[in-house]
Parts: C-alpha cells; structure tokens; sequence
C-alpha cells in the first residue's frame, strides 16, 4: 500500500498564457496586480462565476500565480465549486472571451452566464 501526498492547494484552478496575458492586461488597465474569483447564487442554474480585479486577496483566499506574475485569488467558500477549472481565453468567430473549463458544472443555462454543479 501507498500513500499519496498532495497540497489542498494545489489544481484549484490553472490558466493558460493567453488568459494569464489578457486578466494581467485587465487588471493592470485598473491599477490592480491580480484577479479574485469566487461563486455567488445566481442565474437560472444555481451559480455564476464573479471575477474583480484587486490587488491583494482576502485572508483565507488560495493565490494560484500565473508563469507572468498575474495572481490569481479564490475564494475559500468556492475552491469546492472550481477545483480542476482551467481558465482559457479563445477566439471564437471574431470575438475574444474568457472560458471556465470547469469538470464540476453539471449544467449550463443557454445564455451561458450561470451554471448548476451536482
């Protein structure tokens, strides 16, 4: 028998560069170095993503920094809803948008701003 060992902290949530790229941009434009992300109730599937540029987290906050120094915040309250999600920034058609890639959604609403999670 084995044990494995592994950081709570760790996987919570990664980010590609193009994402990394563009949250430091977004941040930076507002005089802020990082990017909290929590989950609220909302929307017509249960959650939605809340995303504010700050320049630290709060207390219990898990920090994830990005390889260009971009510093992730989540909330304590909602690692359960994101651990595994990975942050992308895609081109679709003409526009560009920030994808959550999260393995715990269940379900989604059409207009795709909330989601449910079993």
């Amino acid at each position: 028998m084995s044990v494995e060992v592994f950081d709570v902290n760790d996987d919570v949530v990664t980010i590609t560069p193009d994402a990394a790229k563009h949250l430091l941009q977004q941040a930076q434009g507002k005089g802020q170095s990082g990017v909290r992300i929590s989950v609220k109730e909302s929307g017509c599937t249960g959650y939605m993503y809340v995303m504010e540029e700050v320049s630290a987290g709060e207390g219990d906050d898990v920090t994830v920094t990005a390889d260009n120094g971009l510093q992730l915040f989540i909330a304590s309250d909602s690692v359960d809803y994101l651990r595994g999600t990975q942050l992308d920034y895609v081109r679709e058609g003409i526009n560009r948008t920030l994808k959550f890639l999260n393995p715990n959604v269940t379900a989604a609403c059409g207009c795709g701003e909330s989601f449910s999670i079993a």
